[in-house]
């Protein structure tokens, strides 16, 4: 099994972190810094994100064991897995199949269901640009923003370019894969039950991934559990209100 690229700041007891779809370990720097005065943090990059290895095999059940080979060649016991978006769904996967070792687990924005797919504009810009022969990122920005209105959301896509000669620009994320397995990657989840580990869901406000209607079936698949709003956030809960967000994990991870 191939190894996936993680960074790690602070030290102490271990905390590892899974981005969403389309991020990487990047994105969780702001926070990570932070969170790295009380714990030793791994931000991860999942497969065919980030500077992880790209594959044509992409589901939740071989992310679960990519997560499954880095803890255990690292070592850790007793960890805080917190993961967001997709990366939330990998880290409850994982819980389920392997709940010893796991302390905590916190989950940001999203839940244990099936969700209708939704990014269809997203992946056609991407799609577009991918299939551009790029040269410049002004290009790229520009192919993007015929679709994507909103600015964050453009830098948050554009951040996965790099260039991979002088004059040749690439994707870290696996465009091709992801837009196969997309329907995958929002229908799983019905099957995660039975958690016992201590676990906090925080969701935003202004995003639909976690709704009141949700909570039942959450509740019902999780044991001890707490749901925390982020009321001013949409999705990107740690992006948005960081502090807030920073505030809601060391208030779960030090007094529960």
């Amino acid at each position: 099994m191939q190894e996936l690229f993680f960074r790690k700041l602070g030290e102490g007891k271990p905390m590892v972190i899974l981005h969403g779809l389309f991020g990487s370990s990047d994105n969780w720097q702001t926070v990570a810094k932070k969170i790295a005065n009380h714990y030793e943090v791994y931000l991860v990059d999942q497969r065919n994100h980030g500077k992880s290895f790209k594959s044509d095999e992409f589901s939740y059940e071989l992310m679960i064991e990519d997560l499954r080979n880095l803890i255990v060649s690292e070592g850790l016991q007793d960890l805080v897995l917190l993961g967001h978006s997709m990366g939330g769904k990998t880290a409850m996967g994982y819980v389920q199949k392997y709940p010893e070792g796991v302390e905590k687990l916190i989950v940001a924005d999203i839940a244990p269901v099936k969700y209708p797919v939704h990014h269809d504009v997203i992946l056609t810009a991407l799609n577009e640009a991918y299939n551009a022969n790029l040269d410049s990122r002004q290009e790229a920005e520009d192919i993007i923003k015929k679709y994507i209105e909103h600015p964050a959301i453009q830098q948050f896509l554009l951040k996965n370019l790099y260039w991979e000669e002088k004059g040749k620009l690439g994707w870290k994320i696996n465009i091709p894969v992801l837009t196969r397995e997309i329907v995958a990657i929002s229908e799983w989840g019905d099957q995660i039950h039975g958690i016992d580990t201590p676990t906090l869901f925080i969701r935003g406000g202004k995003s639909d991934y976690i709704t009141e209607q949700t909570y039942p079936i959450i509740e019902e698949k999780f044991s001890d559990v707490h749901i925390e709003t982020l009321e001013n956030s949409g999705h990107w809960v740690h992006a948005e209100q960081p502090e807030e967000f920073y505030n809601m994990v060391m208030q779960f991870c030090l007094f529960g």
